[in-house]
C-alpha cells in the first residue's frame, strides 16, 4: 500500500461560475463520497482549507516575508486535499475520478514519500523513523 494526496485545484472558470447547488447538498454529496472511501479502507485524512485564513511565508528573498493571503493566481491555489492509502497509482486516479463536484476543477495526484525511501544512514532520518515507530505511524 502507498500513501497518495490527491490535491484539489479550482479553476478559474470555477470560480467564475459558482454552481447552483445548496451547501447542504454539497455537503451531503461529498459525505457519501467520503463514507465509500472510509468503507473502503482508504481515507486517512480529508480536509477542506480556508482561504480566508491563509498566510504566505516567500523564501525567495533574503529574508523570509510574510504576507496574507489571497496568496497567488487562481492556477497556484488548492481548496482542499485527500490522502489515502491505496494499492496503486491507478486506485488513486479511479478514486479521483469518482469525486463530486470535480466541473471546473483539476486534481492533482501525488505519492507521498514513506521514510524508508530515504537515506536511513542519516542522524535525521533514524530520529524521524524513531518518532514514527513511538507515535504508532509505522
Amino acid at each position: 500500500m502507498s500513501k497518495y494526496m490527491l490535491v484539489i485545484r479550482p479553476t478559474d472558470t470555477a470560480f467564475e461560475q459558482p454552481g447552483e447547488t445548496d451547501f447542504d447538498t454539497i455537503i451531503a454529496t461529498i459525505g457519501a463520497y467520503n463514507q465509500e472511501l472510509i468503507r473502503a479502507g482508504v481515507l486517512l485524512a480529508a480536509e477542506g482549507l480556508d482561504p480566508a485564513e491563509s498566510v504566505v511565508v516567500d523564501f525567495t528573498e533574503e529574508a523570509p516575508i510574510v504576507s496574507d493571503g489571497p496568496y497567488g493566481e487562481t492556477k497556484e491555489l488548492f481548496s482542499g486535499f485527500y490522502i489515502l492509502d491505496v494499492s496503486s497509482r491507478e486506485e488513486a486516479v479511479e478514486w479521483a475520478r469518482r469525486m463530486p463536484y470535480s466541473r471546473h476543477t483539476r486534481v492533482e495526484i501525488r505519492r507521498v514519500t514513506r521514510i524508508d525511501e530515504l537515506p536511513q544512514d542519516n542522524e535525521w532520518v533514524r530520529k524521524e523513523h524513531a518518532w514514527r515507530e513511538a507515535t504508532g505511524q509505522l
